[in-house]
Protein backbone atom coordinates (compact mmCIF):
# COMPACT_ATOMS: atom_id res chain seq x y z
CA UNK A 1 0.00 0.00 0.00
CA UNK A 2 1.31 3.77 -0.27
CA UNK A 3 -0.18 7.08 1.31
CA UNK A 4 -2.97 8.53 -0.37
CA UNK A 5 -1.56 11.83 -0.17
CA UNK A 6 2.17 13.47 0.49
CA UNK A 7 3.26 16.97 0.38
CA UNK A 8 6.54 18.81 0.38
CA UNK A 9 6.56 22.09 2.37
CA UNK A 10 8.59 25.15 0.84
CA UNK A 11 9.26 28.57 2.08
CA UNK A 12 8.84 31.27 -0.27
CA UNK A 13 11.97 32.90 0.22
CA UNK A 14 12.08 34.71 -3.46
CA UNK A 15 10.49 33.73 -6.97
CA UNK A 16 13.54 32.28 -8.04
CA UNK A 17 14.34 30.08 -5.07
CA UNK A 18 10.76 28.88 -4.76
CA UNK A 19 10.80 27.67 -8.33
CA UNK A 20 14.40 26.02 -7.94
CA UNK A 21 13.29 23.85 -4.83
CA UNK A 22 9.93 23.20 -7.11
CA UNK A 23 12.46 21.30 -9.83
CA UNK A 24 14.30 19.58 -6.95
CA UNK A 25 11.38 18.00 -5.84
CA UNK A 26 10.13 16.95 -8.76
CA UNK A 27 13.43 15.23 -9.81
CA UNK A 28 14.53 13.96 -6.61
CA UNK A 29 11.10 12.77 -4.76
CA UNK A 30 8.61 11.92 -7.46
CA UNK A 31 6.23 10.26 -4.98
CA UNK A 32 4.94 14.17 -3.95
CA UNK A 33 1.80 14.72 -5.32
CA UNK A 34 1.46 18.36 -3.31
CA UNK A 35 3.49 21.49 -1.89
CA UNK A 36 2.20 23.30 0.61
CA UNK A 37 3.39 27.32 1.19
CA UNK A 38 3.47 28.96 4.45
CA UNK A 39 3.05 32.74 4.42
CA UNK A 40 6.18 34.15 6.12
CA UNK A 41 5.96 37.41 6.89
CA UNK A 42 9.94 38.38 6.74
CA UNK A 43 9.72 37.47 3.06
CA UNK A 44 7.33 39.87 0.64
CA UNK A 45 5.86 36.69 -1.48
CA UNK A 46 3.04 35.76 -0.21
CA UNK A 47 1.59 32.21 -0.04
CA UNK A 48 -1.37 32.63 -2.24
CA UNK A 49 0.94 34.33 -4.97
CA UNK A 50 3.48 31.44 -4.39
CA UNK A 51 0.93 29.03 -4.73
CA UNK A 52 0.18 31.20 -8.42
CA UNK A 53 3.54 30.77 -9.28
CA UNK A 54 3.92 26.77 -8.44
CA UNK A 55 0.88 25.80 -9.98
CA UNK A 56 1.90 25.57 -13.99
CA UNK A 57 4.67 23.32 -12.78
CA UNK A 58 2.88 21.47 -9.56
CA UNK A 59 -1.31 21.00 -10.09
CA UNK A 60 -1.89 20.67 -5.96
CA UNK A 61 -0.44 23.35 -4.02
CA UNK A 62 -1.80 24.27 -0.02
CA UNK A 63 -1.23 27.69 0.28
CA UNK A 64 -1.06 28.95 4.02
CA UNK A 65 -3.22 31.83 5.01
CA UNK A 66 -2.81 33.78 8.29
CA UNK A 67 -6.31 34.44 9.98
CA UNK A 68 -5.01 37.66 12.09
CA UNK A 69 -3.92 39.12 8.45
CA UNK A 70 -7.62 38.84 6.78
CA UNK A 71 -9.09 42.77 7.42
CA UNK A 72 -12.82 42.24 7.66
CA UNK A 73 -14.05 43.49 4.27
CA UNK A 74 -11.03 42.34 2.28
CA UNK A 75 -11.23 39.49 -0.02
CA UNK A 76 -10.03 36.03 0.81
CA UNK A 77 -6.88 34.86 -0.22
CA UNK A 78 -6.92 33.09 -3.21
CA UNK A 79 -10.13 32.92 -3.43
CA UNK A 80 -10.56 33.97 -6.99
CA UNK A 81 -7.33 31.96 -7.82
CA UNK A 82 -7.87 30.05 -10.85
CA UNK A 83 -7.34 26.09 -10.03
CA UNK A 84 -6.68 26.38 -6.91
CA UNK A 85 -8.80 23.71 -4.83
CA UNK A 86 -7.07 23.92 -1.19
CA UNK A 87 -6.41 26.06 1.91
CA UNK A 88 -4.99 25.63 5.15
CA UNK A 89 -6.05 28.66 7.32
CA UNK A 90 -3.68 28.95 10.43
CA UNK A 91 -4.49 31.43 13.57
CA UNK A 92 -1.15 33.27 12.55
CA UNK A 93 1.82 34.31 15.06
CA UNK A 94 1.92 38.45 15.87
CA UNK A 95 4.04 39.79 13.51
CA UNK A 96 7.60 41.04 14.69
CA UNK A 97 7.02 43.95 12.72
CA UNK A 98 4.24 46.37 14.55
CA UNK A 99 3.37 48.63 11.70
CA UNK A 100 1.69 45.55 10.21
CA UNK A 101 -1.84 45.52 10.65
CA UNK A 102 -3.63 42.34 11.91
CA UNK A 103 -7.22 42.00 13.04
CA UNK A 104 -8.50 40.22 16.26
CA UNK A 105 -10.26 37.23 13.94
CA UNK A 106 -10.26 33.53 15.05
CA UNK A 107 -9.26 30.93 13.05
CA UNK A 108 -13.38 29.65 12.94
CA UNK A 109 -14.47 33.03 12.01
CA UNK A 110 -12.15 32.87 8.65
CA UNK A 111 -12.71 29.39 7.88
CA UNK A 112 -16.40 29.96 7.78
CA UNK A 113 -16.11 32.76 5.34
CA UNK A 114 -14.11 31.04 3.53
CA UNK A 115 -16.92 28.17 3.25
CA UNK A 116 -19.69 31.23 2.39
CA UNK A 117 -17.58 33.12 0.19
CA UNK A 118 -15.01 30.47 -1.78
CA UNK A 119 -17.47 26.83 -1.38
CA UNK A 120 -15.18 25.26 -4.34
CA UNK A 121 -12.22 25.24 -2.21
CA UNK A 122 -11.46 22.20 0.17
CA UNK A 123 -10.31 24.11 3.67
CA UNK A 124 -7.85 22.42 6.41
CA UNK A 125 -7.01 24.09 10.10
CA UNK A 126 -3.76 23.37 12.19
CA UNK A 127 -3.13 20.60 14.97
CA UNK A 128 -0.69 20.85 17.47
CA UNK A 129 -0.26 18.63 20.75
CA UNK A 130 2.16 20.64 21.91
CA UNK A 131 0.94 24.15 22.74
CA UNK A 132 -1.36 23.30 24.99
CA UNK A 133 -3.58 20.70 27.29
CA UNK A 134 -4.80 17.76 25.36
CA UNK A 135 -8.33 18.08 25.53
CA UNK A 136 -8.38 21.88 24.47
CA UNK A 137 -6.78 21.29 21.20
CA UNK A 138 -9.11 17.94 20.41
CA UNK A 139 -12.19 20.95 21.94
CA UNK A 140 -10.36 23.29 18.96
CA UNK A 141 -10.18 20.66 16.37
CA UNK A 142 -14.34 20.31 17.06
CA UNK A 143 -14.84 24.14 16.72
CA UNK A 144 -12.68 23.93 13.27
CA UNK A 145 -15.05 21.16 12.42
CA UNK A 146 -18.42 22.68 13.05
CA UNK A 147 -17.08 25.98 10.94
CA UNK A 148 -16.19 23.90 7.86
CA UNK A 149 -12.47 22.54 8.14
CA UNK A 150 -12.04 19.16 6.16
CA UNK A 151 -9.02 18.07 7.72
CA UNK A 152 -5.82 19.33 9.59
CA UNK A 153 -1.97 19.44 9.09
CA UNK A 154 -0.51 18.53 12.34
CA UNK A 155 2.25 20.30 13.73
CA UNK A 156 5.98 17.88 12.81
CA UNK A 157 5.79 15.27 15.37
CA UNK A 158 9.14 13.93 16.53
CA UNK A 159 8.05 10.97 18.90
CA UNK A 160 6.71 7.84 18.08
CA UNK A 161 4.42 7.33 21.44
CA UNK A 162 3.08 11.07 20.33
CA UNK A 163 2.29 9.84 17.06
CA UNK A 164 0.57 7.09 18.08
CA UNK A 165 -1.39 8.95 20.79
CA UNK A 166 -2.24 11.61 18.37
CA UNK A 167 -3.11 9.05 15.43
CA UNK A 168 -5.71 7.20 17.73
CA UNK A 169 -7.32 11.17 18.71
CA UNK A 170 -7.63 11.76 15.31
CA UNK A 171 -8.52 8.59 13.70
CA UNK A 172 -11.76 9.72 12.04
CA UNK A 173 -10.27 12.74 10.84
CA UNK A 174 -8.52 13.70 7.72
CA UNK A 175 -4.58 14.29 8.63
CA UNK A 176 -1.60 15.80 7.11
CA UNK A 177 1.21 14.23 9.42
CA UNK A 178 4.30 16.44 10.08
CA UNK A 179 7.67 15.65 9.46
CA UNK A 180 10.63 17.68 9.90
CA UNK A 181 14.16 17.47 10.80
CA UNK A 182 16.10 18.17 13.40
CA UNK A 183 19.45 18.43 13.14
CA UNK A 184 22.12 19.76 15.60
CA UNK A 185 21.44 21.82 19.17
CA UNK A 186 20.01 25.28 17.26
CA UNK A 187 17.86 23.25 15.81
CA UNK A 188 16.84 21.69 18.58
CA UNK A 189 16.27 24.53 20.85
CA UNK A 190 14.26 26.27 17.93
CA UNK A 191 11.79 24.01 18.27
CA UNK A 192 11.81 23.54 22.00
CA UNK A 193 11.48 27.35 22.47
CA UNK A 194 9.03 28.55 19.69
CA UNK A 195 6.94 25.34 19.69
CA UNK A 196 6.92 24.22 23.12
CA UNK A 197 8.28 20.67 21.56
CA UNK A 198 9.27 17.68 24.29
CA UNK A 199 11.35 15.77 22.77
CA UNK A 200 11.70 12.24 23.60
CA UNK A 201 15.04 11.25 26.22
CA UNK A 202 16.41 9.05 23.20
CA UNK A 203 16.12 11.72 20.83
CA UNK A 204 19.00 12.06 18.45
CA UNK A 205 19.46 15.72 16.69
CA UNK A 206 21.17 14.18 13.57
CA UNK A 207 19.93 13.82 9.83
CA UNK A 208 20.04 9.66 9.51
CA UNK A 209 18.14 9.39 13.10
CA UNK A 210 15.63 11.84 11.45
CA UNK A 211 15.67 10.05 8.34
CA UNK A 212 14.84 7.12 9.93
CA UNK A 213 12.27 8.41 12.18
CA UNK A 214 10.48 9.90 9.39
CA UNK A 215 10.48 6.55 7.36
CA UNK A 216 9.31 4.61 10.24
CA UNK A 217 6.54 7.11 10.52
CA UNK A 218 5.72 7.15 6.52
CA UNK A 219 5.65 2.84 6.89
CA UNK A 220 3.17 3.24 9.90
CA UNK A 221 1.38 5.83 7.47
CA UNK A 222 1.46 3.65 4.17
CA UNK A 223 -0.24 1.01 5.42
CA UNK A 224 -3.21 2.90 5.81
CA UNK A 225 -3.24 4.60 3.02
CA UNK A 226 -3.05 8.16 5.18
CA UNK A 227 -1.27 11.33 4.85
CA UNK A 228 1.69 13.08 5.14
CA UNK A 229 3.35 16.41 4.75
CA UNK A 230 7.27 16.97 5.00
CA UNK A 231 9.14 20.62 6.11
CA UNK A 232 12.66 19.85 5.18
CA UNK A 233 13.96 22.77 7.42
CA UNK A 234 17.91 23.58 7.62
CA UNK A 235 18.85 20.72 5.42
CA UNK A 236 19.83 20.02 2.06
CA UNK A 237 16.91 18.67 0.05
CA UNK A 238 19.21 16.24 -1.94
CA UNK A 239 20.56 15.31 1.11
CA UNK A 240 16.60 14.11 3.21
CA UNK A 241 14.03 13.22 0.46
CA UNK A 242 15.73 10.23 -1.80
CA UNK A 243 16.05 8.16 1.12
CA UNK A 244 12.71 8.53 2.31
CA UNK A 245 11.61 7.10 -1.08
CA UNK A 246 12.64 3.45 0.35
CA UNK A 247 10.20 3.98 3.05
CA UNK A 248 6.99 4.06 -0.05
CA UNK A 249 8.54 1.15 -1.92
Amino acid sequence: MSLSRLSVELIPRSTEALLDDVASVKALFPAADTLNVPDLMRFPLRSWDAAALIRPHFARVVPHIRAIDIAPDAPLPGADQPGLEEVLVVHGDPPADLSHRTYPNSTESIIRRYKKEAPHLRIYAAFDPYRRAPWQELEDVARKKEAGAEGFFTQPVFDLKLFDLCHEWLRDETVFWGLSPVIGPRSRSYWETTNHVVFPKDFEPTLEANIHFAQTVLRRLSQEKGRAYLMPLRVKLDQYLPPLLEALA
